[in-house]
């Protein structure tokens, strides 16, 4: 008979594993793994393109428009794309939408590795995966809280946020520490690669366990209005957008940010670059294991983030040196993760099945689809008052934004019930 761990010990164990819970399920558990592949990937190619956008041009407007390209179609058709969400099989769509990514990646890694690249070739191919990501990001987004029961989907939205921040650790690192041997077409290649473990684990899912929520045959631009009028009826679901709409515009569009703050601040090899990358990711890790183990989310926790990641950013712009940098970009990532692990759990728990494809678009959009705005906002500015007031400029535009979401919660009637959420 073997001996029984003490009781104490057990019940840590228990604990422990209790913030992995959802990865008990074999369907998410295969999407899940092929996303910290493929995201790795995704992260590699941000640094890659990065540096080889600076090598092409040396212009911060440059690295603005680059995002401008890659974030329009976000911008323009996710609303679209979150209508696509709720009326196709969602399984079938993200086999296509990552294979395309796949293929755009091969593309991008030979035009480099051919020696052809111009700088137009990156931003037509930006505009491409932005087409592919505003298509795709709402589907994924309601498709892998699908694969949990209910009682699962709050810590299926933090093991997915320990995904985005775990690959942010890994790949601008391993990209710091390749692109000298291998070169920036490698990274590309190696980008290309990772989307067969994605592709891999949707083809090993049990399909017929797979639940999509009811979809319901309607005009598209009937079901987008309903999405838009949900949101606007539903309070605690419009001060995320509030919130998300200014911190996203403003805030996380590092994209733009981190090659500024690297290569016209800091002056950074291509190594201390993937470092600030790192440490950035490394800070939202923390925040994302912490927030698998929460027990519970409310409003006046999402505000408070959202304001100490604008204070963080402000930081961020008046540092000079690379490890001051480094520890604020480590608090920026944890303050940004638990405003939008917060958020996003809010979405996916208040809104019903059939309209979530639909409330995340929105949620999307305003997060990411607001880089165009944010990027050439950043990159203009920074090129006519230098980069440390660009980013000073943006951290206070995300402080009123904060404080436009406080004043709208002050007007809420209070809802007892709708102040905790589950973690």
């Amino acid at each position: 008979m073997q001996p029984q761990p003490p009781q104490g010990a057990r019940v840590r164990l228990v604990r422990l594993l209790g913030g992995f819970r959802a990865l008990r399920v074999r369907n998410y558990r295969l999407y899940w793994i092929g996303q910290l592949v493929s995201m790795t990937g995704s992260w590699v190619q941000v640094t890659a393109q990065a540096l080889l956008v600076l090598s092409l041009t040396s212009s911060p407007l440059a690295i603005g428009l680059v995002a401008t390209f890659q974030f329009l179609p976000v911008m323009l058709l996710s609303l679209f794309g979150g209508v696509v969400a709720d009326r196709v099989p969602r399984y079938r769509m993200i086999l296509v939408t990552q294979t395309l990514a796949m293929i755009l990646a091969a593309i991008f890694g030979a035009l480099v590795g051919s020696g052809l690249i111009q700088i137009w070739h990156v931003y037509l191919l930006a505009l491409l995966q932005g087409v592919v990501n505003a298509l795709d990001t709402p589907v994924r987004q309601a498709f892998a809280v699908e694969l949990v029961g209910r009682e699962d989907r709050p810590n299926a939205v933090a093991l997915n946020s320990i995904v985005f921040n775990g690959s942010r650790i890994i790949g601008p690192a391993l990209a710091g520490l390749l692109i000298g041997p291998l070169g920036i077409a490698a990274m590309l290649y190696l980008n290309a690669a990772s989307f067969l473990a994605v592709l891999l684990g949707l083809l090993r899912m049990d399909v017929s366990q797979i639940v999509q929520g009811p979809r319901r045959p309607a005009r598209v631009l009937s079901q987008l209005r309903e999405g838009l009028a949900y949101t606007w009826r539903t309070p605690e679901v419009l001060l995320v957008m509030i919130l998300i709409g200014a911190i996203g515009t403003f805030g996380y569009n590092f994209s733009v940010t981190l090659p500024l703050i690297g290569g016209f601040i800091l002056h950074t090899d291509p190594a201390s670059y993937g470092l600030l990358g790192s440490f950035l990711g490394l800070g939202s890790l923390a925040a994302a294991i912490a927030n698998a183990y929460m027990g519970s989310f409310t409003p006046r926790r999402m505000i408070i983030a959202a304001a100490a990641f604008s204070l963080l950013l402000g930081g961020v712009a008046a540092s000079s040196t690379f490890a001051i940098s480094s520890a604020l970009l480590f608090a920026l990532g944890f303050a940004g993760i638990s405003f939008t692990t917060a958020a996003n759990t809010v979405i996916q728990l208040r809104v019903p099945d059939d309209l979530r494809g639909r409330v995340s678009s929105l949620y999307f959009m305003l997060f990411a689809g607001s880089t165009p705005i944010g990027g050439l906002l950043i990159g203009g500015a920074a090129s006519l008052f230098g980069v440390p007031n660009a980013l000073l400029l943006c951290a206070v535009l995300c402080l009123i934004g904060v404080g436009a979401a406080v004043v709208y919660q002050r007007s809420i009637p209070r809802d007892p019930a709708a102040e905790q959420l589950p973690a």
